[in-house]
């Protein structure tokens, strides 16, 4: 069902990130509204934008929605694998091969296994009379756990359809740490699922081939920047030390050697502070945290005053983050829609040039800021 366009409108307000790296300041912004596309939707997790204007969106508890003309189709799309649904695990994100409109390829990350272990799995498979057909299964984590946490998982496409897949440490922190491990890494594969020659740990023993950086927490948000053509990534940090960062071949991004983040519970330091040689340094951090999900660089036609702005969810505090970058440098942070829809699990441009989101709660919803 669709609303009224108009849900509420409100002034955007400045909020002071007292912790993070850039100082937040005010400026004018325009007013916006905020329309809900659909609801009814149980923790979804990722959305995809197809050419007809319909929207595929994900269920965590393994469901795949389809909205069209505006409306969600009571019956999900079958033809999906297996899928565990386990505390933070389940049907995760979904994004369009580059040249979806001559490919048909759509790809999926979830959680699957057998005998108790589980782990991130990534897929494809193509759309046809409301089914997933042709599907091929492209990336499994090794090794598998029992754990119920820290299963990432975006993905992402770059300029030459390198397939991104994010990964987090499954709540076993040191796997971030080890080569021959793949949680708590980036992983970078060809759009078929082969290892592309020139990822940084091909042909090293002991070292997984699939592997592009390492040293990661959790990461739930990724996004090709439009400008230069990077992958950006923000990842859960533990008691603060959310972290945004550019990501390169073979680097070790810390995690959990050096944080900006504390132990729960006790407060204490973790690993060896914050800075150590031959680690990365963030480009940007919250202390405390804010538990992001989703990432999208604005590159859309309805906001101007937005154009190239960095827009990522908050979980906890129920709010949309607005960052300005000059250059790879963020210089401001605006907190927007704080307790007005919930959690935040996702954020895209649409190809429509307006900003969306997915709210992750049991009667979650697909909204739509407009001008």
């Amino acid at each position: 069902m669709r609303f009224p366009a108009a849900v509420f409108t409100f002034l955007l307000c400045c909020c002071y990130s007292a912790y993070s790296i850039a100082e937040t300041t005010t400026s004018p912004e325009p007013h916006f509204k905020v329309s809900i596309i659909a609801e009814g939707l149980q923790h979804p997790w990722g959305m995809a934008f197809l050419p007809d204007g319909s929207i595929l969106v994900t269920e965590r508890p393994g469901r795949l929605r389809i909205i069209s003309d505006g409306k969600l189709q009571a019956e999900p799309i079958s033809g999906l694998p297996s899928i565990v649904v386990i505390g933070q695990g389940g049907l995760l994100d979904v994004a369009l091969h580059p040249d979806y409109q001559s490919s048909g390829w759509i790809y999926f990350s979830y959680v699957t296994g057998n005998g108790g272990l589980i782990g991130t799995e990534v897929g494809r498979g193509k759309l046809k009379n409301n089914q997933i057909t042709d599907w091929q299964t492209l990336f499994r984590l090794q090794p598998r756990s029992s754990a119920s946490k820290h299963f990432g998982s975006r993905l992402v496409f770059d300029r030459h359809n390198f397939l991104y897949i994010t990964l987090g440490d499954r709540g076993e922190r040191f796997r971030a740490q080890d080569l021959n491990d793949h949680a708590g890494s980036v992983i970078r594969l060809h759009d078929d699922g082969s290892i592309p020659h020139d990822n940084p740990f091909v042909g090293q023993a002991d070292k997984q081939a699939e592997i592009y950086s390492y040293g990661h927490r959790n990461i739930q948000g990724a996004a090709l920047n439009p400008s230069t053509g990077k992958i950006w990534t923000h990842e859960h940090g533990p008691q603060g030390g959310d972290e945004i960062n550019i990501i390169n071949a073979g680097k070790n991004y810390g995690w959990p050697v050096i944080t900006y983040g504390k132990e729960y519970g006790s407060g204490e330091d973790i690993g060896d502070g914050t800075h150590k040689k031959g680690m990365q340094q963030p480009l940007y951090f919250w202390v405390p945290s804010i538990a992001p999900s989703g990432m999208a660089f604005y590159d859309g036609d309805k906001f101007p005053a937005w154009q190239d702005n960095l827009f990522v969810g908050s979980l906890k505090f129920q709010l949309l983050v607005r960052l300005e970058l000059d250059g790879t440098r963020i210089v401001n942070e605006q907190r927007l829609l704080k307790n007005k829809l919930g959690r935040i699990r996702d954020v895209e441009t649409g190809p429509d040039g307006f900003i969306y989101l997915l709210t992750d709660q049991q009667d979650g919803k697909l909204v739509r800021l407009e001008p």
